[in-house]
Order: C-alpha cells, then structure tokens, then sequence
C-alpha cells in the first residue's frame, strides 16, 4: 500500500501559503535540528559532451552553450578541489560527471581513487555519474562512497517530455542499484520545465514511495541556459520553491532537503523562508557544474544572520553501511 497518493500530496500542495509553511516548520523541528543545515559543495569532474538529450541541460553535446568539453579531471586536482571546499565550510563533496552511464574502465577506477581520496579528508562523498550497474553501485561502496545522486526530475508522464534518451525506469533501477550496495540516496528534481501542479506531486509521490525514502531529495529551480530547449523558461517564483519546499518537507519528514539551483535568483529574505519551511542542505560555491552559485562567504553572512550552523560530516553514519564492508 502506498505510504501516501498523489491527491493527498496535492492536497499538502495547495494548502494556503502560511498555513503550509508553518505545518512544515512544525514537521522539521519535530524531525530534524532545524538550526543545522547541510553545506555540500558540487564539483564538476568531467564536463560537457553527454550524449543525453536532458531538455534543461547544457552539457549535452547536441546543444550549442558556451559549455566547454573538459576532459575527466585528475585526482590531485579533485582532491585539492576537496580541501578548499572543506576548509570553507563544506562537509560534502559532490562529484558529478556528464555521462549517460558509467563504463568500467581507467576513467571510472579514476573515480574510485577520488573517492577513496575524498572520504579519507573526513568528508562524505557523493557522486553523480548517471546510470549505474549493480556491481559499480558496490565498487562505489567499497571505495568510501557516502551517497549516489540520481534524480528523477520530474513525474513519470512529464519527464518523456524533457528526455527521450533514457526511461525514467533507467532512473529508477539505478537507484535500486545503488540502495543494493547500501549506499544513501540523494534523489529530488526540477521544477520549471513545463510540468503543471499535478506533476510537481508526482515527482514527490514517487520519492515519497521509495522503500525505504531518499536520505537526500533536492529541489532545483530551472536555470534556463541560451542554447538548451528550455532557454526561454519563465523563472520559477519565490512562492512555488517555498511551496514545494514545505510539500516536500510534509511529505518526506526526515529527509536532508536540498535548496539547490535557482539560489542566485532569490533573495536572502526568500531563502530564509525555505530554511523555515524544512530546507535544511545547500550546495555552497561559486558554481553548480556550470550555473553560477552564491559563494560561501555569501552563504556564511547569511548563516550568521539567520542563526543557523553548518552540519557536521557523517552526523548519520551510524545509519549507514561502514565503510569496507566485505562482502562474499
């Protein structure tokens, strides 16, 4: 039986805008240090030249940005990357590369060097690498691996409207995957590509019914980029991020929710009331792979004013496989 349908997350949705805010705020302090709030910091390690046709994205090959094609980087320059972004305040390093699906090969036994690396520097790790296979899920965990982000974007039906090049059952088998090796998932989507209310529920019904839920779920709000199919977006309101901020926090109680793209366009008054409604991680740095971000000296005045405090790294270990686990 689901844990909860789609009409009662529509429900949630509509509630009237304070009304929704406050019963969210209630939720968060009652699961959750509503004072701490998760600073990961996102590396891009391979850019540009996907073979996907993600409608939003301007690493895709097909689409003419200003993306420049880069290479895998080498693991000093990762890890180098890592101790900056520790030493500003970041307890996650999330390391993302634009490929349709991990091949086993020097690149991806490069990867398993950064994330060694990384875990060893006392930060959780995360990665981004798109499809994975069961056995790379556990080659990931035996590395060190803390989380795998993989997200849905969207509902079912909209999401064959913004890519055509992978199912959204491909998505949802490769968290699978991922939950087999015991890694945490951190799993969210895009709001402002299109998709109506209905949608917006589906996206968080589906993680909502995930067993067990996402550790993880961001939010993103478009950021329409000259050259993708979605260059001509309307820019996602202050209002509709709060709104979903709230649902998601109402809907997935004890998850680490993300205020994630789309920070650049709102202001500190906005942020702060999706930190009250249970945003409770963001992503700190200058650049979101390649959308621009506020800095962490932004991040950290605005931390101040609020009274909020960065989360400390592995705050959940206990609740996650140790590391080196042998497996037969």
């Amino acid at each position: 039986m689901a844990a909860i349908s789609k009409e009662q997350i529509l429900d949630i949705y509509h509630t009237p805008l304070l009304d929704l805010i406050y019963k969210a705020a209630e939720i968060h302090r009652q699961n959750n240090d509503y004072s701490e709030v998760q600073i990961s910091s996102l590396l891009s390690i391979k850019t540009g030249g996907c073979s996907e046709d993600c409608g939003y994205c301007p690493q895709a090959a097909r689409y003419h940005t200003d993306v420049e094609v880069q290479a895998l980087m080498q693991t000093d320059e990762v890890l180098a990357a890592a101790k900056r972004a520790k030493n500003s305040g970041a307890s996650r390093l999330c390391m993302g590369a634009a490929w349709r699906e991990v091949r086993d090969n020097r690149d991806f036994d490069r990867v398993l060097d950064m994330v060694r690396g990384v875990n060893a520097l006392g930060m959780e790790v995360c990665c981004t690498l798109g499809m994975l296979t069961e056995s790379q899920a556990q080659k990931l965990a035996d590395a060190g691996l803390y989380a795998y982000n993989h997200n849905i974007d969207s509902s079912d039906d909209h999401y064959k409207k913004i890519i055509t090049t992978r199912t959204y059952d491909d998505r949802l088998n490769t968290i699978e995957n991922v939950r087999k090796a015991k890694v945490s998932v951190c799993s969210g989507g895009i709001i402002g590509m299109g998709e109506s209310i209905e949608d917006r529920a589906g996206m968080l019904y589906t993680l909502a019914n995930l067993n067990p839920q996402p550790e993880s779920v961001p939010i993103n709000a478009l950021v329409p980029v000259k050259g993708t199919p979605m260059e001509n977006m309307e820019l996602v309101s202050t209002w509709e991020m709060v709104r979903m901020i709230a649902t998601t926090r109402i809907v997935i109680p004890k998850t680490v929710v993300r205020l994630s793209a789309g920070r650049t366009q709102m202001s500190r008054e906005a942020q702060a009331l999706c930190f009250m409604a249970g945003a409770n991680s963001i992503f700190a740095g200058d650049k979101l792979l390649t959308t621009p971000n506020p800095s962490f000296s932004e991040d950290m005045e605005m931390f101040q004013i609020l009274g909020l405090k960065p989360r400390e790294a592995f705050k959940d270990f206990n609740k996650a496989k140790p590391l080196q686990e042998t497996h037969e």
